[in-house]
């Protein structure tokens, strides 16, 4: 039984399956609302700390609902892929060779939708 509680989840996981949740709601979500639909064992507590986690890190947003509150996305799940990129290029003082870097590793697919975009401005 020990075994089973010292096994540790990747990271982000959790965070991942609660945004997953609130993507697949039509409405804001409470945290015992994200538990069931979890629907994997969580304490409401553990889910209430990543939703709070989630919303100090400006990725999901809240309103007042009882006592509590009620959570929904601010981003779809692209939104969210594209905020993370800009945060690891942030993150590198040499901007010019992550980019460079980056468009060097992409395939001959994603190099033309990359080169399409940039000519059309499409956002």
């Amino acid at each position: 039984m020990a075994e089973a509680k010292d096994e540790r989840r990747p990271p982000g996981e959790l965070e991942a399956g609660v945004m997953a949740a609130l993507w697949a709601a039509d409405a804001p979500q409470t945290p015992g609302q994200v538990q069931q639909s979890l629907g994997v064992g969580l304490a409401r507590t553990t889910v209430t700390t990543i939703l709070s986690r989630l919303h100090e890190k400006g990725i999901v947003d809240r309103r007042r609902q009882g006592r509590g509150y009620a959570y929904f996305p601010v981003q779809d799940a692209h939104g969210l892929t594209a905020r993370r990129m800009h945060t690891e290029l942030d993150r590198d003082s040499d901007r010019h060779t992550v980019l460079a870097r980056f468009v060097a590793q992409l395939s001959e697919d994603d190099e033309r939708v990359l080169r399409d975009l940039l000519e059309s401005g499409e956002q």
